[in-house]
């Protein structure tokens, strides 16, 4: 059977840094929160972990929102990529993910407002345990953000000024260098979820009323300055990952005292402008998800973010992914070859079954002699 899903998909074409995916299966970033030495530096469990994806026949692999400076982790547990001992652990996960013929990524990130928080599983390896910020006396730090407006039960951030703002434009590239020297074949920029390029892209989190703050453009000026400064530092495929949608309605705003503020939450519009603009600045597909910027309903469901990814997609004029609620393999083919999205991105699925793509390409017929495509020579013969 001929199938969309496990075409192959080329990023900068006859560009340097030139990438051709094998399907268009992909494992979005999941975060670990496993580093227990809480010095950035991957572990064992981030070799076996990732490593399972690449062996289970994914086109691409994306490891966890990993830091571009220490601050800028969700907790402190997370993984980092700022020093040397870093890349070189990543290392090891990376040579890993290309001899099972998957292509590697990372998510370069800073958690702004966000970060210094416990790790979700509760307790942190000093015994430290709780919900929400983690105090400076028990390992946390000063949060940062676009405006000192908390996130609801977090501590409340300092805004950062324009030196911090060029500081972070700087640190992105040196990561995107880094993750180069790691051996990833890509980098994807994080600006969803409520994290930092979130929180300056919205206006409920963006009060801001210098050349960062007011109008669209200058919301997106710091995103932006970062695409155009990883794309200088490095060769390889931009993703970015947007939120398109703070999910945030009427009742929201009344709730929340902002009924006749004139603010609304960021929407699918707004990103496919924005993707526009990352397309001219350098970045070259959208990983498009949404929400995490506030405390808001979200109405969940098979597939209910491919809309948002369609809307880019049309609206942008750029190739996007879809996720959400991504579980079947006749529902991730129709996605892609009725043109919704260009790839799919699962992370529940393949953490419930590493060898997803495999069962997503014996169910579509995607066979060679009865042998799913992508199945590693160590594994054949179970299907025999």
């Amino acid at each position: 059977m001929t199938s969309a899903l496990f075409s192959p998909l080329t990023l900068r074409p006859a560009l340097p840094g030139e990438l051709t995916l094998r399907n268009r299966l992909w494992v979005s970033p999941l975060c670990q929160y496993t580093v227990v030495e809480q010095d950035g530096v991957p572990t064992d469990w981030h070799l076996v972990h990732l490593g399972s994806f690449a062996r289970g026949g994914a086109g691409l692999v994306v490891a966890e929102a990993t830091a571009v400076v220490p601050e800028g982790r969700i907790s402190p547990h997370d993984t980092g990529i700022w020093n040397d001992a870093q890349v070189a652990a990543w290392r090891r996960v990376t040579d890993f993910i290309h001899t099972q013929g998957a292509a590697a990524g990372i998510q370069l990130a800073h958690a702004g407002r966000k970060a210094s928080v416990y790790p979700e599983w509760g307790a942190m390896s000093t015994g430290a345990s709780g919900s929400g910020t983690v105090p400076v006396e028990l390992g946390g730090w000063q949060t940062v953000s676009a405006s000192a407006i908390a996130f609801e039960g977090y501590a409340e951030p300092v805004a950062l000024d324009a030196q911090g703002i060029h500081d972070l434009v700087t640190a992105f590239a040196t990561a995107a260098r880094r993750s180069v020297e790691a051996g990833f074949d890509l980098v994807e920029i994080h600006a969803a979820h409520g994290y930092l390029l979130h929180q300056f892209l919205s206006p409920l989190s963006n009060r801001r009323d210098d050349e960062w703050g007011g109008s669209l453009e200058n919301r997106a000026r710091l995103l932006l300055d970062i695409v155009r400064a990883v794309r200088a530092a490095v060769d390889v495929p931009i993703l970015v990952r947007f939120s398109a949608s703070d999910w945030v309605d009427d009742d929201w705003l009344a709730a929340h005292d902002l009924a006749d503020s004139g603010l609304a939450g960021w929407n699918e519009h707004d990103t496919a402008i924005v993707a526009a603009w990352a397309q001219d600045a350098g970045a070259d597909l959208f990983d498009i998800s949404s929400g995490g910027l506030v405390r808001a309903r979200i109405e969940v469901g098979p597939g209910y973010q491919v809309p948002f990814a369609e809307t880019v997609s049309r609206e942008g004029d750029v190739l996007v992914n879809a996720v959400g609620l991504i579980t079947e393999p006749a529902q991730a083919e129709e996605i892609v070859a009725s043109g919704r999205a260009d790839a799919v991105m699962m992370g529940r699925e393949f953490m419930r079954d590493p060898h997803a793509a495999l069962r997503f390409a014996r169910a579509l017929g995607v066979e060679v002699d009865g042998v799913p495509v992508g199945t590693p020579p160590q594994y054949r013969r179970a299907y025999r």
